[in-house]
C-alpha cells in the first residue's frame, strides 16, 4: 500500500505541476504566436502565418523610438540606484551611526507607504518648478528617488557579507575609501550590484504612471505609455499591434536577464556568489 500511496503522490504531484506550468506557459506562448497570426484572439490557435503586423508596428511613428525612450529612462534610472545605492550601503554598513537601522526601516516603509499615487501632485509641482516636465531627466530622477529607499536596504545585506580584512589591510597602504570602495569592494559585491541594476530596469521598463503624467511629447513616451495608445477609439484592444508591438517590447529585458544569469546564474549569498 506505501508503494502505491508513493505512486500516486508521484502522480499528482506532477499533474499539478503540469498544471501550474501550462498556466504559466501558455500566456508566453499567446505572447509568441499571435505577432505572426493574421487574426489573432485572446485563445492561443495555430497562427495564419503573416509578417503584416510587424509592418504595421513600423508604421506607427512612435512605436519604435518608444522603445530608444524606454532604454534611456531605464538605463539611466538603473546607472543612478547602483552609483548611489552602493555607496550608501558602503557607508551605512562600515560606519556605526546610531539609529543607523531604524533609519534604513523608515525610508524603507516610507517608500512602499507613499506610493506613486499618493505623491502624483507633490512630485509633479517639484517637476513643474524644476522645468523637469517632458524631459528624460525627469523622469529619470522621480523614479530612481522611488527605488533608492529599497536598493539601499538590499545591497547594504551585501556589503555586510563582505570580508573587511581586504580593506583594511588596502587601508594600511594608503588606499582612500573610494579607492577601497571600487578596487576591493565592488568586485565582491559585483553579483548583488547585477541584482540591484535588473530589479531597477524592470521596475522602470514596465512603469506607467509617472511616465504618463511627466512626460506630455509622444515622441519621448516610453514602450508603456504607448502601448496604452495601441486600442481601438472604442476602448477594445487592437490584439494584432498589441500582440507584436508586447513582443518587440520584451526582448531588451529578456537579453538582460539571460545576460546576466548566463553571467552571475542569480545564485546569491549575502555579496559572494556561489
Amino acid at each position: 500500500m506505501s508503494a502505491v500511496r508513493h505512486v500516486l503522490g508521484r502522480i499528482a504531484s506532477a499533474a499539478f505541476l503540469a498544471v501550474v506550468g501550462a498556466f504559466f506557459a501558455l500566456p508566453m506562448l499567446w505572447l509568441a504566436s499571435a505577432p505572426f497570426d493574421a487574426a489573432p484572439s485572446i485563445t492561443v490557435s495555430v497562427p495564419e502565418f503573416t509578417l503584416a503586423n510587424f509592418r504595421a508596428i513600423l508604421d506607427n511613428p512612435y512605436a519604435l523610438g518608444s522603445i530608444g525612450n524606454s532604454v534611456i529612462q531605464a538605463g539611466g534610472a538603473a546607472a543612478i540606484v547602483v552609483v548611489l545605492a552602493a555607496l550608501a550601503a558602503y557607508a551605512l554598513s562600515r560606519v556605526r551611526v546610531p539609529g543607523r537601522d531604524a533609519l534604513l526601516y523608515v525610508l524603507l516603509l516610507l517608500s512602499s507607504v507613499v506610493t506613486g499615487t499618493a505623491a502624483m501632485v507633490p512630485i509633479f509641482e517639484l517637476a513643474t518648478r524644476l522645468d523637469l516636465i517632458d524631459t528624460h531627466l525627469g523622469v529619470i530622477l522621480v523614479v530612481s528617488g522611488g527605488l533608492l529607499p529599497a536598493a539601499i536596504f538590499i545591497l547594504k545585506d551585501f556589503m555586510d557579507a563582505t570580508p573587511t580584512s581586504y580593506e583594511e589591510s588596502a587601508r594600511v597602504f594608503g588606499a582612500s575609501p573610494l579607492q577601497i570602495l571600487w578596487h576591493i569592494v565592488v568586485p565582491v559585491v559585483r553579483p548583488g550590484l547585477a541584482t540591484i541594476a535588473v530589479w531597477a530596469v524592470a521596475s522602470v521598463w514596465g512603469g506607467f504612471l509617472m511616465q504618463y503624467i511627466l512626460l506630455r511629447d509622444p515622441a519621448k513616451a516610453p514602450s508603456a505609455v504607448i502601448l496604452y495608445t495601441l486600442y481601438t477609439e472604442g476602448g477594445q484592444p487592437n490584439l494584432d499591434l498589441i500582440s507584436t508591438f508586447s513582443l518587440l517590447y520584451s526582448l531588451p529585458v529578456v537579453l538582460m536577464y539571460l545576460f546576466v544569469s548566463g553571467r552571475y546564474g542569480f545564485r546569491f549569498h549575502g555579496g559572494i556568489k556561489q
